[in-house]
């Protein structure tokens, strides 16, 4: 329960041990301990496509999100600075299935990083061409998939300063969003946890904590 608290609503660990008679310490060993056991339970990205397509899945929608953090000192400060968001955190890619249900989470990249750099990082499109999975996403992710010929990531059309979208674009790409907004609450499911309002943890751990809340989050929702 006092991890609970910690994840849920953001309790201090120092604020739980003087009401438990218990060690400020502890609780965050606990909390280290229970978020490792979670996060080993997180499904990889192959084996996450695979079973939503067993389960007769044809697509995913893809997303990212920038959970903020506190600003860092020195060289670290920038590589963490979003100008997308304006705004001090670290990008997270996910993958919902159709209904919105979270299947993956990516590793933590700098705020600073791209959507589609980290995408391509963690080689989303060959993992859905393995699985035999298309996946929609936002015009973040336009240019993500250069493959024209077997296009497996659709993003709907960017407008530019010298060309304009036609009706017919503007009305693909209302669809697409349409089509896509349970991505959107598989992310507010996520962030229901208030230790995502602002991180405060070491770099090196934020990634497995999202996992475990991927894991807790599935746990208490399933559309």
């Amino acid at each position: 329960m006092l991890v609970l608290a910690v994840l849920r609503h953001d309790q201090r660990a120092a604020d739980l041990a003087g009401g438990n008679d218990i060690s400020a310490t502890k609780i965050r060993r606990w909390c280290d301990e229970v978020i490792a056991l979670l996060a080993a339970k997180a499904s990889r990205l192959d084996r996450a496509l695979k079973k939503i397509a067993r389960g007769g899945g044809e697509v995913v929608l893809l997303d990212g999100t920038l959970i903020r953090t506190r600003r860092r000192t020195g060289k670290a400060n920038r590589k963490n600075y979003s100008g997308k968001h304006k705004s001090h955190g670290l990008l997270f890619l996910a993958l919902t299935d159709e209904r919105g249900n979270l299947a993956w989470i990516s590793s933590a990249r700098r705020g600073a990083a791209s959507e589609v750099k980290t995408a391509r990082h963690d080689k989303i499109c060959e993992h859905l061409r393995i699985a035999g999975l298309g996946a929609l996403a936002d015009l973040g992710f336009v240019g993500l998939d250069q493959d024209p010929n077997d296009p497996v990531i659709i993003t709907g059309a960017k407008r530019t300063r010298k060309k304009k979208l036609t009706a017919a674009q503007k009305q693909n790409n209302q669809l697409i969003a349409a089509a896509r907004a349970p991505v959107e609450h598989g992310f507010a499911a996520l962030k229901n946890w208030r230790i995502l309002t602002r991180l405060r943890l070491d770099p090196a751990r934020p990634t497995n904590l999202l996992r475990a809340l991927l894991v807790l989050t599935n746990l208490e929702t399933s559309r």
